[in-house]
């Protein structure tokens, strides 16, 4: 079975770890992992919830929840960003 990591960067890592890592489930977007962890309880809850600004990354590229992860796939969960 193939598997995918799951990275967290600023307040994310924080609450939930560096890194995880997961089953791979063919045909998942990157918005049903969300969910999927969303599910589990707390902490995850709390810092993923759908009140939250999170942005996502599939193989270090930005990408929306309904991009589809690869096996293998690396993902990152993180709060937006802004800089100057």
């Amino acid at each position: 079975m193939s598997a995918i990591t799951v990275r967290y960067f600023a307040s994310l890592r924080e609450a939930l770890g560096e890194q995880e890592t997961l089953p791979w489930q063919q045909g998942q977007t990157l918005g049903q992992l969300r969910d999927a962890l969303l599910a589990r309880g707390e902490p995850h809850a709390s810092a993923l919830a759908r009140t939250r600004a999170v942005r996502c990354a599939l193989n270090q590229q930005l990408a929306k929840e309904s991009a589809t992860i690869p096996a293998g796939a690396e993902v990152a969960f993180f709060p937006p960003v802004t800089g100057g």
